[in-house]
């Protein structure tokens, strides 16, 4: 259920459960969490929209000749970190970020997702729901407190104690997410040794962002007290499995899912074909978001589970689009590509437009692909249609560039930043000298 609170309900709570400063928290371009944290003194200021900060010091957000900007907190996202002090609790705020003349900053991802949601809106639908499947894995912290590469366990899909060493871990993040408010359906061990999901309800997609966040600052905040080190890097690992971000996507109009029609082929609507259409032909070019890192493409290849074919099915798990089996409500259509190194209001605002293209040109999805595409040769891919995804960060930044859907779903601010970033961080990574490659080439040549 959607919590909404009002500032004098706020200012009670901070009374009542002796909170002493609040976190003013919002996103960067990259996905990162910042925060400017206040005694509970300034809150009345922060709750009035005048709390300020240097726009100029986070990356890909202004200029320092127009640095100052300001916290616009989103009063129903206030909530009580519960493993905080006892001399005095933190709570938090998520903000959007405002012009001195008030105006949303466009280069704010939160408010870059709430202006495509208005576009969707204008065509008749209220809601778009998104539950996300974010998958992590844990490895053991050195003597010095930084992160080994020992994992805490050698577990497998659905494993138990004694071969699942993360659960007492894994129990305490949902104990603590459960008492901020979340809704978890299901916890377990991951395929790969060390490697963890935890699900939580669908909810809009605008809250939806904003638990994955509160996600990951609570699975990183859990895993630290048992002298873990939690990860939502791509593929940490070679030779196993990489950490996905399956995307539960559905749309609906007040209470009725705009995806189920139960005379429907599959019992899906027309929308929902049209929208799988819109998600196929533009995930070549939306990849660069929803993979943002050179590494979420070591993730992205056969054999690990990872889709790096464009297909869809309500069948097998190999396509990049999979239809769960419920129906009615529960009618949606999961994009698997996804990983949790991913800016999240970045990426559901590319996927939604991408959907929504396909509605609004009324796209047919090719046939669905019920074989395990991993075993098909090339040429069968090839006859049934099959694309590949982008193979590097490098081909996806270009694809990306070409599609004028994804960038307008970006607007220009957040486009030639991003661009310009991840540009330098692929550059620099084909500029490094790796070990693999001293190991192949220092003694042969």
């Amino acid at each position: 259920m959607k919590v909404s609170y009002t500032k004098e309900q706020i200012v009670e709570m901070v009374k009542e459960q002796n909170v002493r400063f609040i976190r003013l928290q919002f996103t960067d371009l990259f996905g990162t969490i910042k925060n400017v944290e206040i005694p509970v003194s300034q809150l009345d200021k922060a709750l009035s929209n005048k709390m300020m900060f240097d726009g100029s010091s986070i990356e890909g957000f202004v200029r320092i000749e127009e640095s100052d900007m300001y916290l616009f907190p989103d009063l129903d996202t206030f909530v009580i970190f519960p493993w905080t002090a006892e001399k005095g609790k933190v709570a938090r705020l998520i903000c959007d970020i405002h012009y001195p003349d008030g105006s949303p900053f466009e280069g704010d991802p939160r408010n870059n997702l709430k202006r495509v949601l208005n576009e969707m809106k204008e065509l008749g639908f209220t809601d778009f729901n998104v539950g996300p499947e974010p998958e992590f894995f844990l490895f053991k912290l050195n003597a010095e407190g930084k992160p080994s590469l020992e994992l805490n366990d050698q577990g497998g899909y659905f494993d138990l104690a004694p071969t699942d060493l993360g659960e007492n871990c894994r129990r305490d993040i949902v104990l603590e997410l459960e008492e901020m408010g979340f809704d978890i359906e299901a916890s377990h061990h991951e395929v790969a040794p060390g490697q963890h999901e935890i699900d939580f309800k669908y909810q809009n997609a605008l809250k939806a962002c904003d638990d994955i966040q509160t996600f990951k600052l609570v699975v990183k905040t859990v895993a630290r007290k048992h002298g873990l080190h939690a990860t939502f890097m791509a593929k940490p690992l070679f030779g196993i499995n990489g950490s996905g971000m399956h995307c539960n996507l559905s749309l609906f109009k007040d209470e009725v899912n705009a995806f189920f029609d139960e005379e429907g082929e599959l019992q899906l609507s027309d929308t929902a074909r049209h929208f799988i259409a819109g998600i196929m032909a533009h995930v070549p070019n939306f990849t660069a978001v929803t993979n943002p890192t050179v590494n979420s493409y070591k993730r992205l290849v056969p054999g690990y589970e990872a889709p790096c074919y464009v297909a869809w099915s309500a069948r097998n798990r190999s396509p990049l689009i999979r239809i769960p089996a419920s129906r009615g409500l529960s009618t949606r259509v999961e994009v698997r590509s996804v990983d949790p190194s991913a800016n999240p209001y970045l990426a559901m605002a590319v996927q939604l437009a991408a959907g929504l293209d396909g509605v609004k040109k009324k796209l047919t999805p090719p046939a669905p692909v019920d074989r395990n595409i991993y075993v098909m040769t090339r040429q069968e891919r090839i006859e049934n249609g099959i694309i590949d995804l982008p193979a590097t960060l490098a081909d996806a930044l270009k694809n990306l560039q070409e599609d004028e859907v994804i960038k307008a779903a970006l607007g220009s601010h957040i486009l030639e930043h991003f661009v310009e970033a991840k540009e330098i961080e692929w550059d620099m990574f084909r500029t490094t000298v790796h070990p693999w490659e001293r190991e192949q080439y220092m003694s042969q040549y």
